[in-house]
């Protein structure tokens, strides 16, 4: 198997697409845990006049509004084809002129994503009606997995929340070697492995800071046992994300492929559909602490007519998971599953850095404090850092392991330079195919009308004209 399989390489394009992920994901935790932490009124009234007011946690609201918003993805992706817009994912190639004069359509517009070119044009492919149907598993795990991330961010930080994610990584690691049979080199087992370390460091951080022992910060005073319960929560949450992350990259590399507008779009109206038939359902049945349910969607819509604090928080809360749900579907689909999980190991930096600011420069009421458990955070950062560059790798930004006394005595500079080898003959193919193609339009535009065309080809053209 090629050792290009899974080495990507990051250009500007995708070096953009990858930090405005990080910043959108960043704002879209910060307003998850904020709403959460948000006060508002359901319209009723204490015995002395005064709104009866009561804490919005909502994880369950959360969720249906993340589908919500993915929904405009069906719009965007109608207006593509409708427009032709450039778009990853949407190849409109050199439409005959018929298709051209009727306009485009999900059978002239959408192409599949080869992994390798070939000598003749790629075949336009028609999305099948099953493929919207196809498209609910996806829109199943995402639902399965925010529901239960959202459960444990009540009771972590929400920095330690995104580390937990991490392990993520090591997921779908696993599936990609043994269920999409993608060979992985050992530098990215060892990446993989470092991000392992960097979970387990992070998760020790959250159980060392509980158990009322340190005030402060977004979560307040929670018990050991709830704290493990937030930890057990994610880790669950993280597997079944995974499953999604890796099926979002098959189902993007099939020889019919979903675009990424139209998968972000289906997920959202089945997750939307799911949230109502189901979800919502069984929140409102299941016992908990919400008048007497896991999660009232009664009283959940009238707190949130009645309260203009949550309204400006969830409007913000919208677009950022919009938007981040959009850019972590396009690493995916511009670089791989795994990436995508990079992405959120990432997040945490961001996340953790902003936590420290809205705490002691906006209000202690939000974000997080800094403890005395906060430089074993810091060391899981660093660790998580490591890790990612590793299995960059060689990739520039990078750590190289050739046997330095940072890679601990291994050695992979056969796996590099055998990639590089790769990487070069590659390059080499696609120039030689760009050459061939770029005769193949000359030798065709040869034959066709043209203000080129010299005086003697139309002389004769007019007198068969006449002729005829």
């Amino acid at each position: 198997m090629s050792n290009l399989a899974n080495v990507h390489t990051c250009g500007l394009a995708e070096i953009i697409l990858f930090i405005l992920a990080i910043l959108f994901g960043t704002g879209c935790s910060i307003c998850s845990k904020t709403m959460m932490s948000l006060v508002g009124t359901n319209g009723t009234f204490e015995e002395d006049g005064s709104p009866h007011m009561e804490s919005f946690q909502k994880p369950l609201f959360q969720t249906f509004g993340m589908f919500i918003g993915m929904l405009f993805g069906l719009a965007m992706h109608w207006m593509v084809l409708a427009l032709r817009i450039p778009f990853p994912g949407y190849d409109f190639g050199d439409a005959q002129e018929d298709d051209a004069e009727r306009g485009p359509t999900e059978t002239t517009a959408l192409k599949p994503k080869l992994a390798s070119s070939t000598d003749q044009d790629v075949p336009s492919a028609q999305i099948p009606t099953w493929m919207y149907f196809f498209l609910a598993i996806p829109a199943i795990f995402d639902l399965a997995a925010t529901a239960l991330c959202m459960m444990g961010l009540q009771y972590l930080d929400v920095s330690i929340y995104q580390m937990l994610r991490g392990s993520g990584i090591i997921f779908v690691a696993l599936m990609k070697q043994h269920v999409l049979k993608e060979h992985l080199q050992t530098f990215h087992w060892v990446g993989v492995f470092w991000n392992v370390i960097s979970v387990v460091i992070v998760g020790t951080t959250a159980l060392l800071a509980s158990g009322g022992e340190i005030e402060g910060g977004s979560t307040g005073n929670v018990s050991s046992s709830e704290t493990l319960l937030g930890v057990c929560l994610m880790m669950a949450g993280a597997f079944v994300q995974a499953l999604q992350f890796v099926f979002e990259e098959h189902v993007m590399k099939m020889d019919v492929p979903a675009p990424p507008l139209l998968l972000i779009g289906m997920e959202g109206f089945w997750g939307t559909v799911l949230s109502i038939l189901v979800m919502y359902p069984l929140g409102y049945w299941l016992p908990g602490s919400d008048h007497g349910s896991y999660e009232d969607p009664f009283n959940t819509w009238a707190m949130f007519i009645n309260s203009s604090n949550i309204q400006i928080a969830f409007v913000i809360y919208f677009f950022t998971i919009f938007f981040y749900n959009l850019l972590a579907v396009l690493v995916t689909f511009m670089l791989s599953s795994v990436w995508h999980a990079i992405l959120d190991n990432f997040r945490p930096i961001t996340v953790w850095g902003t936590d420290l600011f809205i705490f002691y420069h906006i209000s202690p009421a939000f974000g997080e404090m800094w403890t005395q458990f906060s430089y074993l955070q810091i060391v899981g950062m660093a660790v998580l850092v490591y890790g990612t560059a590793v299995y960059n790798a060689p990739n520039a930004g990078s750590v190289l392991l050739e046997g330095q006394w940072y890679s601990f005595g291994i050695d992979c500079s056969k796996e590099y330079e055998a990639i590089r080898r790769e990487q070069e003959e590659a390059s080499e193919d696609a120039m030689w195919e760009a050459k061939q193609q770029e005769f193949k339009v000359r030798k065709i535009s040869s034959f066709m009308e043209s203000p080129r065309v010299s005086v003697h080809t139309q002389a004769l053209r007019g007198l068969g004209a006449q002729h005829n």
